[in-house]
């Protein structure tokens, strides 16, 4: 197993990030000569951490209880940083502080010196992850919390400590003025960039700091915020995230009564309509390109901050996404390309799925990403049959640096790992979709090129959306030409909600779909029949759940295109739904 033709896109964006390691260095170097440490005089105020905090959480962290993103330890008395992180995620969550915030709910003394004690454990002790605990994004949130909780460190704390605070906070704003210097990666350079305007804008004496980083953020939201609203990587979690981040910058920049930059409030009042485009009827996410399990509660808080009120965008062409609602349903369709390389460490193999919902009730989802996972599984999350398209041979449409190949091959994807993530070296680069209407009917069509290198084919999909939101039909094409089209093989998931009852009916034409809420659909397919098969919902707090997914198999060369349709019945099935007809299992 090999790179084979994207063996040069891996050689060529390792001499990219080699490049960058080079300017890095001269600029770390320079930064050193440059840069004295900048210590604020005091603080003047703390932003709103917008985040909900739950108070017994608390009583956990005191006791010794450190449960973070599914995973937990219980200390015994020791220190938590003191323990090998159980998961990346955990550790991130662990050096990132935001865990404070809970503590700040409880409102006790003995809160309060338990977030002041673990503070200064982790400043003056050698323990803990330090690798991790210094990377740029982590510096960064690390950098937002304390500020954030500043109230909950910092009262009944003796002078002593508030001076040593503030050279924590001081050492925080070096290291992150240097790595913008030293070629940080751009949602680092973005990070960088809030954190150090947190910084300027609440404490005194880094007026320098808040001009240069008032223009780095500015640049940076001009390169990653999309003109409709989307993030550069178009995953729809990082723009939940950042809102909570910029939310609370653009109120400390009207505090301190400093120009709030035009680039900031155009990102935000562009950003709330988009996360509208991917919410659902359950008021949950759509699962593309590294969301994951949606925080009901952390949402619903985001959104009541719109101050307008704003209405889902329907139509994102910059970021690659399209909504189309009729009657009590919607649906969600990634019609985009791969995001750039150095943005793409999350991305999903998922060009042409979609999302299908009727009221507050999933039917079609994609498999989402983990969060409680191996990290095999959480790559395998981002494969194109854990979503619902269209993938040849069960290969993805995207390529993803993986350590593989020659010795050669595996040495430098190994190091590009460590640099960027496991990013994508290569998928669909032209994507086009087209929308329309006829006779209140609203057709979507797009078609990619994931596929037409190795294989040969384009894939095309039509979707078809009745006005009263009871019919969805849709229509896959395949077309192509060359010697390796004949033998190849199209096989097309929709993966089912959890929860949602399956049966094939008259040899596999039909399949009769039983929504945990009774409410029943009909799906059918022409020509061929449909296979019923076991499947996994991933995006859930526990980890995994299981599901069932449709699956249709067919040669391209053969049968070019087959139509498939989702209709609502007027009547609603009872608790036990027919026994499933027995069908060959696709491997």
């Amino acid at each position: 197993m090999d790179f084979g033709p994207d063996r040069w896109r891996l050689y060529g964006l390792a001499l990219r990030e080699a490049g960058r390691a080079t300017r890095g260095a001269m600029g770390w170097s320079l930064s050193k000569l440059r840069l004295s440490t900048p210590v604020p005089h005091r603080l003047l105020f703390a932003p709103q951490d917008l985040r909900t905090a739950d108070p017994t959480i608390a009583t956990d962290i005191y006791s010794g209880f450190f449960a973070f993103a599914g995973r937990a330890i219980t200390t015994g008395g020791r220190s938590p940083f003191s323990f090998v992180p159980p998961s990346r995620a955990w550790a991130e969550a662990l050096y990132g502080f935001g865990w404070l915030r809970h503590l700040r709910a409880a409102g006790t003394a003995l809160a309060q010196a338990n977030a002041r004690s673990l503070v200064d454990e982790f400043v003056t002790s050698r323990l803990g992850d330090k690798r991790t605990a210094c990377e740029t994004q982590i510096v960064a949130r690390r950098l937002m919390s304390f500020i954030s909780q500043s109230p909950l460190i910092l009262e009944g704390a003796d002078h002593a400590f508030y001076q040593r605070f503030l050279r924590i906070l001081g050492q925080a704003v070096r290291d992150l003025e240097r790595r913008v210097r030293s070629g940080a990666l751009p949602f680092e350079q973005l990070m960088a960039a809030i954190a150090l305007c947190y910084a300027g804008l609440c404490c005194e004496g880094l007026e320098r700091t808040l001009k240069r980083s008032t223009r780095l953020l500015a640049r940076e939201l001009y390169r990653q915020i999309l003109a409709d609203g989307g993030h550069a990587s178009r995953n729809p979690r990082l723009v939940v995230e950042l809102l909570f981040d910029l939310l609370p910058l653009r109120q400390m920049y009207a505090s301190r009564e400093v120009d709030t930059p035009e680039a900031l409030l155009h990102a935000i009042d562009r950003m709330l309509p988009m996360v509208r485009l991917f919410r659902h009827g359950d008021g949950t996410l759509s699962h593309f390109n590294g969301m994951g399990v949606t925080a009901a509660d952390h949402l619903a808080t985001l959104l009541t901050y719109d101050d307008m009120r704003s209405q889902p965008i329907h139509h994102a062409p910059h970021s690659g996404y399209e909504r189309l609602e009729a009657g009590r349903s919607l649906l969600v369709a990634d019609v985009g390309p791969a995001p750039p390389t150095p943005l793409s460490a999350e991305a999903g193999a998922g060009c042409l799925s979609f999302e299908f919902s009727s009221g507050a009730q999933r039917i079609v989802v994609n498999c989402g990403t983990p969060r409680i996972a191996t990290e095999a599984v959480i790559q395998a999350a981002r494969s194109t049959v854990a979503h619902s398209t269209a993938s040849i041979d069960d290969v993805s449409s995207c390529q993803i640096v993986a350590v593989k190949g020659n010795w050669i091959d595996r040495r430098v994807a190994a190091w590009v790992l460590r640099r960027t993530g496991p990013v994508v070296i290569n998928g669909p680069q032209k994507v086009t979709a087209e929308r329309s209407e006829r006779d209140h009917i609203q057709l979507l069509n797009a078609n990619h090129d994931g596929y037409r290198a190795r294989f040969g084919l384009t894939h095309e999909r039509r979707w078809q959306f009745h006005p009263d939101g009871e019919v969805l039909e849709g229509e896959d094409v395949f077309w192509g030409e060359g010697t390796s089209v004949s033998s190849r093989e199209a096989i097309i998931r929709f993966h089912l909600a959890p929860g949602i009852k399956a049966s094939r009916a008259q040899g596999g034409r039909v399949v009769m779909l039983v929504l945990p809420n009774r409410e029943a659909w009909q799906f059918t397919v022409s020509p061929g029949e449909a296979f019923v098969e076991d499947s996994a919902f991933l995006a859930v707090p526990e980890g995994m759940r299981r599901t069932e997914q449709i699956v249709l198999a067919l040669r391209p060369s053969e049968t070019p295109s087959v139509r498939w349709r989702f209709e609502r019945l007027a009547r609603s099935f009872s608790p036990q739904p027919p026994q499933a007809e027995p069908g060959p299992q696709l491997l």
